[in-house]
């Protein structure tokens, strides 16, 4: 993918009220792309494990980012559970060593250096954030062990080698399609940004989504700068006020988010607000009270997508959980099966095998859209629109590359 697309097609169709709900269960017809189990499939017992095709998987399932990383492991192992009812891999049984990060760069390194001499995958899958997974494919690379990342958007993940892929969308799209959308859907003309100031995810968000406002001809009235683990925006805020902006652009996750919002409310912010997938968490709206009303972000799925592979998936995902799938679900599964196809058609589990087979996944028909990687190893695929409202949100709009 390019870093900026000359063209996207935006599709805005009716919004309606999301309340992370699956919908009722459809027929029993599988997902294209991979086999499918005709009813939810359930974990195979240990003695089963001789001889199988082991995988490892890295994330936040714990700390202050484990709404992120545990349901990407759900996801996952669903995915997993998946295949092994369908009979496995090459015939083989696939098994799934999930290790916790913590959300930590530390433990990230720890836990892929684990995978890779002691369980000695054949593939890794993660991590969650785009800072630990650039420390994680360092390893990789050097180890020649692909690795495919569910939901790491920064550019320089896939830019350690040859062995690095990734499933979602980069950053550079993302940001564009937020400025698109101000820009074309909302005919903002002058906006500021508020990001963290070391992070990797919110400086790559930022700076795209400045690029391409600019671009279609916006004004970026100011960037200001907060850190993680800050719990007084204030200052910032209050220098956004000064610029009068008609929008607020926050690059950020969640956590920090949801106290932004409300602080800029109470300092007189009354703007919209803006954002990318770092928002996509159930916590933000408990964090945030109703200071998100009318704000607008971009992800990588909706569960009111009326898609019906999507709304396949969710059913049976339910079934499974007793919960419907939230966006890092659907990376998890989604990266696990492309992973998987990869796997089948590999001309052997070698990592230069399986690195091929990765490279040569085209239009693969998974839940968030059909995928197809790129020579930079990044995925082209759609992304979606969401508005809060009514404390809900709700999916507004498909942007396709």
């Amino acid at each position: 993918m390019h870093r900026f697309a000359p063209m996207l097609a935006l599709l805005v169709v009716g919004a309606s009220a999301c309340e992370r709900k699956a919908s009722p269960p459809p027929d029993s017809a599988a997902l294209p792309g991979a086999p499918q189990a005709a009813t939810p499939p359930q974990p195979r017992p240990p003695d089963a494990d001789e001889g199988a095709i082991v995988i490892g998987s890295i994330g936040s399932l714990t700390g202050s980012s484990a709404s992120f990383g545990g349901p990407v492991r759900d996801g996952i192992q669903f995915a997993v559970e998946e295949i092994n009812a369908a009979g496995g891999v090459k015939g083989r049984h696939v098994v799934l060593r999930a290790y916790d990060s913590q959300g930590r760069l530390e433990e990230s390194v720890s836990a892929a250096k684990r995978l890779i001499t002691k369980d000695q995958v054949s593939l890794i899958l993660g991590d969650v954030s785009s800072s630990n997974s650039m420390a994680v494919a360092d390893l990789a690379q050097a180890a020649h062990v692909p690795m495919v990342t569910p939901s790491s958007t920064h550019p320089d993940v896939t830019r350690k080698g040859d062995y690095i892929f990734r499933t979602c969308f980069i950053d550079s799209f993302q940001g564009q399609v937020m400025a698109r959308f101000a820009r074309e859907h909302l005919k903002l003309e002058r906006i500021a940004i508020l990001q963290d100031g070391k992070n990797a995810y919110s400086l790559g968000l930022g700076e795209a989504f400045s690029q391409a406002f600019s671009q279609l001809g916006g004004k970026i009235a100011a960037v200001e700068s907060y850190a993680q683990g800050d719990t007084d925006f204030r200052a910032p805020l209050l220098a956004v006020k000064k610029v009068k902006p008609q929008a607020l652009y926050i690059p950020g996750f969640y956590g920090e988010v949801g106290l932004i919002a409300r602080q800029a409310r109470e300092v007189g912010l009354t703007q919209p607000l803006l954002g990318g997938d770092g928002w996509d968490s159930e916590r933000l709206l408990e964090l945030a009270g109703n200071a998100m009303e009318g704000s607008y972000y971009s992800s990588h799925s909706a569960v009111d997508n009326p898609s019906p592979e999507l709304q396949r998936f969710a059913a049976a995902y339910q079934k499974r959980y007793g919960r419907a799938p939230d966006v890092s679900a659907v990376l998890g599964y989604d990266a696990a099966r492309v992973a998987l196809a990869a796997l089948e058609q590999a001309e052997g589990l070698s990592g230069p095998a399986i690195r091929d087979a990765l490279a040569r996944t085209k239009d693969f028909p998974s839940v968030s859209g059909n995928i197809t990687l790129d020579a930079a190893r990044n995925a082209i695929k759609p992304a979606v629109i969401l508005k809060i409202q009514g404390g809900r949100r709700q999916f507004t709009a498909v942007v396709t590359p």
